[in-house]
């Protein structure tokens, strides 16, 4: 899976890319920090701080935080199936 999200269910960004995401057809590999410390320390590893949601595309090595930045980089990457 070339796309990761880190997330929290709880966070009203997230669930606006789930939903962006869902709609457009785009599949993540998800990883919920509420649930995983594995997963804190691999978003602070890639991204430098603790915020979600955060976007990592290894295909393309690019990694970002900001829902609105993250749903128009879906937009413009055709990552939908």
């Amino acid at each position: 899976m070339e796309l990761v999200l880190y997330y929290k269910p709880t966070c009203p960004f997230c669930v606006r890319v789930l939903a962006y995401a869902q709609e457009a057809g785009i599949a993540f590999d998800l990883k919920n920090i509420d649930e995983s410390q594995a997963a804190v320390d691999e978003l602070v590893a890639q991204g430098g701080k603790r915020q979600v949601p955060y976007l990592l595309d290894t295909q393309r090595g690019v990694g970002m935080y900001e829902s609105d930045d993250i749903i128009e980089y879906l937009k413009n990457t055709n990552h939908a199936h």
